[in-house]
Order: structure tokens, then sequence, then C-alpha cells
């Protein structure tokens, strides 16, 4: 059997507290004009959108547009459909700017320093470029590659988007292991070669819990945080 050379990781949710952060701006847009909502819930309702937005951009045609594009998009979607007019262009730019402002989960970038020791560590992701960037940045993440969905215009699920990864890391898929906290992701994966690593995130849609929280058992390992993950690659943490 191969050995694991690199790790690509989803980044929009398990690497990113993106409810926190989008939850936030979306409360500080509201103090300011004096309203009140279940901002929580919103959030979710627009991270969920936006998902279904990029999923089904096409798979024969390369989308023209990337993840800021639908986020400012489908912002405009959530104020208009929960009565949010009273947003001025202003609080839509910070609302959509947090997106390039999101706090990783505490403990990840001692982590992936640990991982760097052993694998090549690649953002493989639907955000776009200049997110990832910005929140690496942010967070002092030190990635060895970002491979966006958007440099190679096909997205995940589709398994084009994999097989240009595996290709672009020079290495076979079944030596990547692709780390995620869903299923859908994984299994994707699964299906173009990689091996699969379930993080369990049960915050990343805060109280409501993710809508995918079981790992399926056929995953290469299922780790509880990022420190079990690097405990069963053979590290010590």
């Amino acid at each position: 059997m191969p050995r694991i050379k690199a790790l690509t990781f989803d980044t929009g949710g398990t690497i990113l507290d993106w409810h926190t952060g989008i939850s936030g701006a979306l409360t500080a847009a509201g103090n300011r004009h004096g309203l009140e909502r279940d901002w929580p819930a919103i959030a979710n309702d627009y991270r969920a959108r936006s998902l279904k937005a990029m999923v089904n951009s096409g798979a024969n045609t390369a989308p023209t547009f990337n993840i800021d594009d639908v986020h400012r998009c489908m912002l405009d979607e959530v104020i208009d459909e929960y009565g949010l007019n009273a947003f001025a262009d202003r609080d839509r730019t910070a609302i959509w700017r947090a997106w390039h402002e999101l706090d990783c989960w505490p403990g990840f970038p001692a982590i992936l320093a640990k991982l760097r020791e052993k694998f090549v560590v690649a953002s493989f992701t639907i955000l776009s470029v200049s997110l990832v960037v910005d929140t690496a940045r942010r967070n002092g993440l030190s990635w060895d590659a970002v491979i966006s969905c958007e440099m190679i215009g096909k997205y995940k699920i589709l398994p084009e988007a994999y097989e240009r990864a595996a290709q672009w890391l020079a290495l076979e898929p079944a030596e990547i292991l692709m780390v995620a906290c869903h299923n859908v992701d994984l299994n994707a994966a699964r299906q173009v070669g990689f091996k699969s690593a379930f993080v369990r995130r049960p915050d990343e849609w805060g109280a409501a819990g993710p809508p995918d929280p079981t790992p399926a058992p056929h995953h290469d390992f299922i780790a509880d945080d990022f420190p079990h993950l690097a405990r069963q690659l053979g590290l010590e943490v």
C-alpha cells in the first residue's frame, strides 16, 4: 500500500470557523440599525445557499465566478428575504469581507506546523485564492500549497478537481490523504483513489449542529480533533 506523502485539507469549515465570524458580522450590522434577528440561523442559511450555488456551478464548463462573487450575490438574497434592507452598502461590504477575516479553529496552526515536518500540506478548497491567502496570513498558517478549485476550473465534488490536485502535487491519489469534516468531500476523494480522514467539527454550524456529523466507517482515519489525527499519523503532539 502506498504511504501517505501529502495531506489536502478542506478549508472552509474544517479549518476556518465561518459560523462565528459570519454570525458576528451579521450581528454587528444588525446592532448598528437596531435590528434583532436570529443571526446564527441567518448565517447558516447564507452559508448553505453559497455552498449550493457553488455545487451547482456546472459540470461541463468552468464557472465565470468564484466563491467571493457567490458570497456577495447570496448576501443580497438573504438581506432581501429577511427584511434587512436597512443594511447599507458599508454593512454589506463588512459582512462580505468577513469571509476573508475568519479565525481558524483553536490550536490548528501549531498542529499544521507539526504535520509539515512529515507531510506536504495543502489547502484544497472551493474558496478563492485570495480568501485562503488572507485567512492564512491572519492565522499564521503555513501551507505548502494552495489548490483552489478556482485555479482548476472544476469544483469539488467533481472528480476532475481531485485528479488535478494529485497531478499538481505530482503524487498518486493513493499517496494523498484528504482531510475534511464532511463525508461528501471525502467520499468524492475516495472515488478518485485518495485516502480519507474525517475530523469531527461539531461546532461548525453553531448550536444547530452540522448537517453531516457522523463519519462513514470506511474512512481511513476518524479523529475527534486535529491533535487526535496527528497522533494517528504517528506524530507526537
